[in-house]
Parts: structure tokens; C-alpha cells; sequence
């Protein structure tokens, strides 16, 4: 039994499963709280904790869902050119966005951290937390920070901005459809982007582009900003 739940086949499926019934709560119960990702998230700690397999292993076996993840990605790039029309002649103004966003993100994140009592480590750790995943940790290992830390705190943001994003922006008036992908990508990554579709065509191209100059910039900022935070 322990070699059939720990081979490839079954966790690459169960991990499937898992998000599909993610999908499905959310939908019958309408809670954004029970965010599919996160819900599919503690289910595979919970089999993973209960069953003994470890980790590396499923690492292994679910590398195709990670090649898949890049594929999505990318493929986000066909949804920014149907909406090319609406986004064409604000590229300055969603560039400079873009850039503030990344600095005050980081700027902010790393002054409560080390307001709270943090060292060095963990507060290098936390400034790509707006970035997607691959390139936030890349970003914190090259600059000294906790790659697993890291993700962690990637997920959690991308999931928080999911579930709140689109009820901060309603609450502070925010109503240009731009603006509120703009919003979305650069604060939530690849899962508010996924939360910006549902809110529609143009909110979805604009997160996705967010997504790109989300994590050049702050792959720039975070080298340029640490003599002045550390």
C-alpha cells in the first residue's frame, strides 16, 4: 500500500483531485476564504504528514505540474494581446505603476520586519513576496534570503491578495478596469492574475502583463534597495 500512494501516478493524481474539489467547495459554498489553492494545499500537507511521504518524493512526482505552471504562464500572453487595443498608450503609466508598486512593496515588507524583531535573513526573505514564485526565489537565495521561507510567504500573499484584492479596490473606489489588473498582478502574482480573469478580459491580460514587469523590476530593485534597508 505505502508503494502505491508514493508512486508517481497516484500523487500527480490525488494533487489534481485535490484542487478539483478545492474548485468545488468554492463554487458550493461561495466563500473566498476556502481559495481553491489553498484548500488543495492543506489536504496534500495533511496526506503527506499522515502518510509519511516525503516530500522530495512529490516534488518528483508532481514536476509536471510545475512544467504546466510555466506553460500557463506564458500562455497568458495570447489574452494581453487580445486586449492590446485597450492597453495600448498606457504602457508609461502601467511601467511607472509597476514600479512603484515593487518598491513600496519591498521598502514596506522589509521596515515591519525588521520593526518586529527579524534579522537579516528573514527580512531578505520576504522582499519578493509579490513576485511569482520561480523568480522570487531566485531573487532571495542570490541576495542571501531563504528559499523555502520564501515561497511560503509567495503563496500566502498571492492567496491573500486573491481573497481581498478585488474588495480593497472596490472599498478605496478604484473602478478603471486597468488599474485593478495592475493592482492584482503586481500584489498577487500568478494567483490574483487567476483571480483578475474571473473579474474580467482586460483586468486578466493587465495582471498577467504585471506579472513580467512585476518580477524584472523587482529582480533590479531588490540589489539597488539593500544599502539603503540593511
Amino acid at each position: 500500500m505505502k508503494e502505491f500512494i508514493s508512486s508517481q501516478l497516484f500523487l500527480l493524481t490525488f494533487t489534481v483531485a485535490t484542487y478539483l474539489l478545492g474548485v468545488w467547495l468554492f463554487r458550493l459554498t461561495k466563500l473566498r476564504i476556502l481559495n481553491p489553492v489553498l484548500t488543495s494545499i492543506l489536504m496534500v500537507v495533511v496526506f503527506l504528514k499522515c502518510t509519511g511521504v516525503e516530500y522530495a518524493r512529490y516534488q518528483q512526482a508532481t514536476a509536471l505540474l510545475d512544467f504546466m505552471l510555466g506553460v500557463s504562464v506564458v500562455a497568458l500572453g495570447y489574452l494581453l494581446y487580445e486586449q492590446m487595443e485597450q492597453i495600448r498608450g498606457r504602457l508609461a503609466s502601467i511601467l511607472s505603476s509597476v514600479v512603484v508598486g515593487s518598491v513600496v512593496g519591498i521598502v514596506s515588507v522589509v521596515l515591519v520586519a525588521r520593526w518586529l524583531g527579524a534579522d537579516e535573513a528573514v527580512a531578505v526573505s520576504l522582499q519578493p513576496k509579490s513576485v511569482t514564485a520561480p523568480i522570487a526565489i531566485a531573487v532571495s537565495e542570490h541576495a542571501g534570503g531563504l528559499g523555502a521561507l520564501t515561497s511560503v510567504v509567495v503563496v500566502i500573499t498571492g492567496i491573500l491578495g486573491s481573497i481581498v484584492g478585488p474588495a480593497v479596490l472596490d472599498r478605496t473606489g478604484v473602478s478603471d478596469r486597468i488599474a485593478r489588473g495592475l493592482a492584482m498582478g503586481s500584489a498577487a502574482h500568478a494567483i490574483g492574475t487567476a483571480r483578475a480573469i474571473e473579474l474580467g478580459a482586460v483586468e486578466g491580460a493587465v495582471s498577467g502583463l504585471a506579472i513580467g514587469l512585476m518580477g524584472l523590476i523587482t529582480t533590479l530593485m531588490v540589489p539597488l534597495l539593500r544599502a539603503v534597508l540593511f
